[in-house]
């Protein structure tokens, strides 16, 4: 059994909860918020809280013996220091996505895992996913791979707010805005499926606020050898476009790169100067047996019980490239 503290309770704590809770070796012991009012709320919220004990302070809770880990579901500037906290006082580490604002805390959160001994994952869903799996493990079937192209276009409900200078915590500059809050989905599976890039180069719209210019969508196109990457996201309009990774014997197809529920794959066509049949599309997977936020917990609490530090899956050295490349784009802003 895995013991968790949650700290934050906004959304997406409810959310991750519904899949914790579809693993059996999960428990809820302990809830943080910066109010009682706001844990006790969540707690009765979510059936499989009951009973947690309720902080205000990250640092009461880390040091609570009936914690083992934490799974950290607040705004994007708080994860480096209460990951520290945690990864200290001996608690595994389960931090939502983007890992830290940039490269550096990351790194400096990398270290204090390793130090510990404990083990700090990025909850990114996408790679976790099982129908990213078994497009995953059809690579080499169309390879040498050529192009990877990904959207995750969302429009935000907050956007319109934003354009009359009210700023919310998903646009606040220097430590949100589109590319760290679903930029970043486009650009974790590309780098974990194909190393760090070897060039890069970004066209970001912002929004001019009176905290800062807050980076409302985006392309990059990144250089890899032997092929090319073209991501997509925005936080100003929706889309419906799938991700492809094309190759020269065959191309492979995922509905959507957030949460995938199918994997295809369309074999490359005998040469006829196009006027010949189309191929047809093999799905490979299709449909999630459990609920999306099910894979990262059942991830995290496997590794624990093998004594793993660190996710093949989810690597920090993947993690850190990918907050290297958000680095990059935004300080060309």
């Amino acid at each position: 059994m895995v013991r968790f503290g949650i700290i934050g309770t906004g959304r997406i704590s409810d959310w991750v909860l519904k899949g914790a809770g579809q693993d059996p070796r999960i428990k809820i012991t302990a809830v943080c918020s910066r109010t009682a009012e706001a844990a006790e709320a969540f707690i009765q919220r979510n059936p499989m809280a009951a009973g947690a004990k309720v902080y205000t302070s990250v640092e009461d809770m880390a040091a609570d013996p009936e914690v083992d880990a934490i799974y950290i579901g607040t705004p994007n500037e708080t994860h480096c220091a209460y990951a520290i906290t945690g990864l200290k006082a001996g608690k595994h580490v389960l931090c939502e996505k983007p890992l830290a604002i940039n490269a550096a805390e990351g790194r400096m959160m990398a270290d204090a895992a390793r130090e510990s001994g404990c083990l700090l994952m990025e909850a990114m869903v996408s790679t976790l996913n099982p129908n990213f799996a078994a497009m995953a493990s059809r690579l080499d079937e169309i390879a040498p791979v050529r192009q990877y192209s990904s959207f995750f276009c969302q429009y935000s409900s907050k956007y319109e707010a934003l354009k009359r200078g009210e700023v919310a915590t998903a646009f606040r500059p220097g430590t949100a805005g589109a590319l760290r809050d679903v930029g970043v989905y486009t650009l974790y599976p590309l780098i974990a499926l194909f190393g760090r890039p070897s060039s890069i180069r970004s066209e970001i719209r912002t929004v001019q606020t009176d905290l800062g210019l807050s980076d409302v969508q985006g392309t990059a196109y990144l250089g890899f050898k032997g092929m090319d990457a073209t991501v997509t996201w925005s936080k100003t309009y929706d889309s419906f476009q799938p991700t492809e990774i094309a190759g020269e014997k065959g191309n492979l197809i995922l509905d959507e790169i957030h949460i995938a529920r199918k994997a295809e794959m369309v074999p490359h066509a005998a040469p006829t100067s196009g006027l010949g049949p189309k191929p047809g599309r093999t799905t490979l997977s299709e449909g999630l047996s459990f609920n999306e936020y099910y894979y990262e917990f059942k991830e995290f609490a496997d590794l624990i019980e093998q004594g793993k530090s660190e996710s093949q899956r989810n690597s920090l050295q993947t993690s850190l490239a990918v907050l290297e490349v958000i680095d990059e784009m935004l300080n060309e802003l």
